[in-house]
């Protein structure tokens, strides 16, 4: 980062730093950054940080290029339509893939709400992968991003918007998150394991930001509203659960992902092998240290959560299988502590 504003300086490019975005960004962190970058009479925008800070920047962005719209205004799909100022991604995690999407999610700390504003405006104009960044990033959070990497890699390959291209960019990043999270998580000056486990995540985001999530992001949400749970531990906890949850409507697309992984058995049914990548995801979670629950999950927040999270899904996620509230209650039920 120094290094980075020395040059910036030696350019005679002028900067301010906002740095007070929260996991989980809310709409307080957009307008306190909005005001600065107003103030300042700035013409670009760098996010340089995780997924949060990201999300933040293109919160800015986006209230640059609409500023008679609110943030709250501008949930949902195409919301923006217009061109961004320059934004440029530099993340120092490898997991939300936020450097190739068209989404930035956001908190409303007052009705914890946590929703996405996706427009393809949002997509920033350069990405830089550089994996020095990530270097001292600590254990449990090289875990944590790396399972919400997958998570976007898995819920893209099984949904109903997949294409030739985002099915390819899922495979890729579900193998190379195999081959190197382990290696990452206990080895952090691996510059090789880290510098794939960035592609990763860059992958897995050009695969959601085009097929989109499901079921696991619309919990994850609710997780990080109510309890600011961070985002990629959330879906890390959440996703056995769900494939498990949605039975045979997955089973083909998971037993191809065990075969890429080289878990598959050909003389194994595929319902076996789709077993066979939950498991492999199971342990895989162990093996990181991601717990098994969630705690803290409130009884009496449930329906609520319940509502938002239905509400984020359908019609909105090309889901392999419509869930109802039921199984969503269900679902929170295996999922808390």
């Amino acid at each position: 980062m120094n290094e980075f504003l020395e040059d910036l300086r030696s350019e005679n490019i002028s900067y301010v730093i906002y740095d007070k975005t929260v996991p989980n960004p809310t709409i307080e962190n957009i307008e306190e950054a909005l005001q600065m970058y107003s103030d300042n009479n700035c013409q670009g925008i760098v996010a340089f940080g995780g997924g949060s800070p990201m999300d933040c920047a293109k919160g800015v962005g986006a209230r640059v290029a609409k500023p008679k719209k609110t943030v709250p205004q501008m949930k949902g799909v195409l919301k923006i339509i217009k061109k961004l100022p320059p934004l440029f991604a530099i993340p120092t995690t490898a997991g939300t893939g936020s450097e190739a999407t068209l989404a930035a999610v956001v908190s409303n700390s007052k009705t914890h709400e946590k929703y996405a504003i996706m427009d393809t405006s949002l997509i920033p104009h350069f990405a830089v992968l550089d994996p020095l960044l990530t270097v001292k990033l600590p254990p449990h959070i090289t875990a944590s991003t790396g399972i919400d990497a997958l998570t976007h890699a898995v819920e893209a390959y099984i949904g109903r918007s997949n294409t030739k291209n985002t099915a390819q960019y899922s495979i890729d990043a579900v193998k190379l998150i195999f081959d190197n999270l382990d290696e990452a998580y206990a080895n952090g000056a691996n510059l090789a394991a880290r510098s794939n486990m960035q592609k990763a995540a860059y992958l897995a985001g050009m695969a959601f930001t085009r097929a989109y999530v499901g079921y696991v992001h619309a919990i994850a949400h609710t997780l990080g509203g109510f309890y600011s749970v961070p985002h990629g531990l959330a879906n890390a906890i959440i996703l056995p659960y769900v494939l498990e949850y949605y039975g045979d409507s997955v089973q083909m697309q998971l037993a191809e992902l065990a075969d890429v992984i080289g878990n598959a058995d050909p003389e194994k049914s595929i319902a076996q092998n789709a077993e066979k990548l939950i498991v492999a995801i199971k342990n895989l979670n162990e093996r990181l240290d991601i717990p098994k629950k969630v705690s803290g999950i409130i009884e009496s927040d449930i329906p609520v959560m319940v509502e938002r999270a239905l509400a984020e899904a359908n019609p909105l996620y090309p889901v392999p299988r419509i869930l109802y509230k039921d199984d969503l209650f269900q679902l929170f039920q295996l999922i808390r502590e």
